[in-house]
């Protein structure tokens, strides 16, 4: 969806839920001294400017990483790379998943991100470190992902994180999750879909877990940022979760839920 852009929303509450979750994976993945492929389907511009005239229209950074970020551990590996990041770009800066991956990964991990918009595309290319082993594409992330699975090397991860703002994405992710299970086996899948008072995202839901009957869901709810803001929490669905991840997507659970109790 060419007329979305995520400046408005980065850093939200299911920001931090989804680059959390990320975070752990790339952490845990890297302990093998073996090379990651890492692709992502609609990467946006991959550093954010929490200062800028946009995010401070919406408040959702503030509700987000400006209220969270202080409850995780120190060495959390999302609150580390963003402490990190933050000491080399500025205060007010929030990495985006392409950057969060950057730091994160090593120097022979494959990374392919694909980002379609032509403004949020030039930014990414500024905002990546260059690397030979980093492709980025002005491309479809859908295509990427069905064109380059599986990769080479093999072992790795697919974020897909698209806008959701065309309805059919839906039916679209409830078909190509399963499709892409078959064709990278191993590959560690990742699904982010945001969680709206209507429950549409319930019946993609309901097919993927038919499918991919060992796929692990982790929800979490917080406050709406804004009156009439529609997203009441954040979902992240996992086929091939590593070891350990249902126990921090339980911690994550806690984290969020201090707001209730």
């Amino acid at each position: 969806m060419l007329s979305y852009q995520h400046s408005y929303h980065a850093g939200n509450a299911a920001d931090v839920h989804k680059h959390a979750i990320l975070a752990w994976v790339l952490s845990y993945l890297t302990r093998k001294d073996k090379a990651l492929s890492y692709l992502e389907t609609h990467a946006g511009r991959g550093l954010y400017d929490l200062g800028a005239a946009s995010a401070l229209k919406t408040g959702e950074a503030q509700a987000g990483v400006g209220r969270l970020l202080d409850r995780f551990a120190q060495d959390h590996p999302w609150r580390s790379a963003v402490e990190a990041l933050r000491n080399r770009e500025g205060d007010q800066c929030y990495p985006g998943s392409p950057l969060l991956a950057a730091h994160l990964l090593r120097r022979f991990d494959r990374i392919d991100l694909a980002e379609l918009h032509p403004q949020e595309y030039d930014a990414l290319c500024a905002a990546m470190p260059e690397s030979p082993n980093t492709r980025l594409h002005k491309r479809d992330g859908w295509e990427m992902a069905k064109a380059l699975t599986p990769p080479d090397p093999r072992r790795g991860v697919l974020l897909i994180d698209p806008s959701w703002e065309v309805r059919g994405d839906y039916d679209l992710v409830a078909a190509l999750l399963p499709r892409l299970h078959r064709k990278w086996g191993v590959g560690v899948l990742m699904l982010w879909y945001p969680l709206l008072a209507d429950r549409r995202h319930a019946p993609m839901l309901r097919q993927l877990r038919t499918a991919l009957p060992d796929m692990l869901v982790s929800e979490v709810r917080f406050p709406v940022a804004r009156a009439g803001h529609g997203m009441q929490g954040s979902g992240m669905a996992v086929v091939n979760p590593p070891w350990g991840l249902a126990e921090e997507a339980t911690r994550l659970t806690q984290i969020f839920q201090e707001d209730t109790q």
